[in-house]
């Protein structure tokens, strides 16, 4: 047997995998200052987007922002290669409101590399990793399939759907985490250590050859106009000299976007007959397929089950680039066979004489459920290793991007000796997501809806800058550029509450003439208007005309931070506790919450095992090793 080699540069960190997750979580531990080696597959798929070609949604797009808000390179990168842009629900309240962006996806692609290649302290392989190295309960490196060795102090896997992925197009199947890409078995070494391993299933649409769609047969979708941004600092793009603030390394002149129509058609009663007849190729309804799939967005077969009454169901045609016909059919995620897909594809109107160029397949993969997780993403079982991505059991770019920046910043912090970082439930979608992943059994995949978060009014889009950068500064995280525009931003809200209070219009204080429905900002007098910016207007009026629920959810925010800052300690036997009813004991001990909020959103754990726990923390610890609570 030949032996190792050991690379000779020994890394503060190593992510493993480069999707979504692992880019975010390699450049935030490089910003931090670390020593980062990220290791992928294949160099060539870099930040590929694997499935839809499109970034944000609703409460992803507050979680793009948000990463963005954080330094993070996934809004700033959409708005340079994004070929259309949206926000939904423009028409209903300011909390559902959420951007949304068809990308060109080799530009995203490429970019997203050019940025890794030029992002100081940060090193790119191509190797598939086959084992962690562990020593002492800590890990130490990594060993690839073809023994090379890497050495770090700490370690993030990221590796998406490859780790045991299988592919299946209709009963046939084979290995791999992504069409034309090989699997990992790097979650054969986590088995052997001890973590415990599920399976899930996920699927993708077929794409199509844009020329042999009849798009007179479709509605036409275009963009907004003006798009939307997704980054805060979206016109540093470009490199106007006259700005001082695009004078930085982000500063791009090479990326010029134009934004293309997307196009609707819809399935038709044919169509599900098609679907109907050939249920029994599907390997999901044929019981091939082990792994739980995503409720929230099932294939075609499945909305034609569930959903039989429905004579259609609506698709859209999305294109994948300015520089390829290649289009995305948004709504027709299939595991059946090629001929069958052929056949109901060309019963939908516009898609008749439409051509197949990657048929749609259904994909297994294991993951770790994520209570095996500290909220900083590094697991309890090893230290210094972390999860992001789709290893805890989540579903989408953005929350395994959001989860990438979260491991890296923790993973940096912690090697260099400082408290972590993790937002609250209160402060970002990402504090929402992280809370649910570690204290919540994941039996489906996870995925980011508004409804999770109860504090969505405060946690809008327009905002994620002014809630998050200030604490993203402090700890190191984003560039001065960004923190010096944000405490301007903010500065320049705060003068223009102080007009609201002080100035009026028709008689009425302008913070209280605002508050009726019918008065916008648009509305105010020119000189008035023209001492503010329209994003400061927007945010203003938000305040102003949703003063009273905004009050109220921050009232909730303080009730709830009681129970976030008293922190249960690390000696609390909760078998012990006999007041607690069994299920809270078998919960508590297999999570180990660290507050007291945390372990009230436990599953099965209930109000009255919160108030037994509130008294053992006031009694403080006992001197006997009993814990009864008579």
């Amino acid at each position: 047997m030949p032996s190792d080699f050991l690379h000779p540069k020994p890394y503060d960190v190593i992510v493993v995998g480069a999707g979504h997750a692992g880019v975010e979580a390699a450049a935030a531990a490089a910003r931090m200052g670390c020593s980062v080696a990220l290791l992928t597959q294949n160099l060539d798929t870099v930040s590929q987007m694997s499935c839809n070609p499109a970034i944000g949604g609703l409460a992803k797009g507050n979680i793009v922002r948000e990463i963005d808000a954080l330094g993070g390179l996934m809004g700033l990168n959409t708005d340079a290669t994004g070929i259309q842009f949206r926000m939904l629900n423009a028409n209903k309240g300011p909390s559902v409101r959420s951007p949304r962006a068809q990308a060109d996806k080799k530009a995203y692609q490429f970019r997203m590399k050019w940025l890794l290649e030029n992002t100081p302290n940060l090193d790119i392989h191509q190797g598939n990793v086959a084992e962690l190295l562990v020593s002492n309960d800590a890990v130490t490196g990594i060993r690839t399939n073809l023994g090379l060795q890497f050495s770090a102090r700490a370690i993030i896997i990221s590796a998406g759907t490859f780790m045991r992925g299988l592919l299946h197009v209709g009963l046939r199947n084979t290995a791999g985490g992504r069409m034309g890409d090989t699997m990992s078995t790097v979650s054969d070494s986590l088995k052997h250590l001890g973590f415990e391993v599920r399976r899930f299933k996920t699927g993708t649409p077929c794409r199509l050859n844009g020329r042999s769609i009849d798009f007179s047969q479709c509605e036409r979708q275009n963009g907004d106009s003006p798009a939307p941004a997704f980054s805060y600092l979206r016109d540093t793009l470009g490199g106007d000299p006259l700005d001082p603030f695009t004078l930085n390394r982000w500063a791009d002149p090479m990326f010029h976007v134009e934004q293309m129509p997307c196009w609707i058609t819809y399935t038709t009663p044919n169509t599900h007959d098609i679907i109907r007849a050939n249920l029994d190729q599907s390997p999901m309804y044929a019981g091939i397929i082990e792994g739980v799939g995503p409720r929230y967005c099932p294939s075609i077969e499945d909305k034609v089950v569930r959903f039989a009454e429905k004579d259609r169901h609506q698709l859209f045609l999305e294109p994948e680039g300015r520089q390829t016909n290649e289009y995305y059919i948004n709504g027709v995620s299939t595991s059946l066979p090629y001929e069958v897909q052929y056949a109901f594809i060309r019963s939908v109107p516009g898609l008749e004489n439409a051509e197949i160029i990657r048929p749609g397949y259904a994909v297994e993969y294991d993951y770790c459920p994520p209570t095996q997780l500290y909220p900083t993403l590094e697991t309890k079982r090893v230290e210094n290793l972390y999860f992001a991505g789709q290893i805890n059991g989540t579903s989408g770019y953005e929350e395994a991007a959001g989860q990438g920046l979260i491991a890296g910043l923790n993973a940096a912090l912690k090697l260099s000796g400082k408290p972590p970082w993790v937002p609250r439930r209160s402060e970002s979608y990402l504090g929402v997501m992280l809370d649910d992943l570690v204290t919540k059994d994941v039996s489906e995949p996870y995925r980011m809806f508004t409804s999770r978060a109860e504090y969505r009014l405060l946690l809008r889009q327009d905002n994620c800058d002014l809630r998050l950068t200030p604490q993203a500064a402090a700890i190191g995280l984003v560039d001065p550029i960004r923190a010096t525009r944000t405490a301007a931003k903010a500065a320049a809200l705060a003068s223009a509450h102080q007009l609201a209070r002080s100035t009026s219009i028709d008689g009425l204080r302008i913070e209280k003439w605002m508050r009726r429905p019918e008065n916008t900002w648009q509305k105010v007098p020119d000189d008035l208007r023209s001492q503010f910016s329209a994003e400061i207007w927007d945010l203003l009026e938000t305040d102003l005309k949703y003063a009273g629920y905004l009050d109220r959810q921050h009232e909730m925010v303080l009730r709830a931070e009681r129970m976030e800052d008293r922190n249960l300690p690390a000696w609390l036997d909760y078998s012990s506790l006999n007041g607690l009813k069994r299920e809270a004991q078998l919960k508590l001990t297999a999570i180990r919450p660290q507050t007291l909020g945390q372990a009230s959103r436990i599953q099965g754990v209930t109000p009255a095992d919160i108030a037994i726990l509130t008294i053992v923390l006031e009694r403080g610890r006992p001197e006997s090793d009993s814990c009864a609570i008579d």
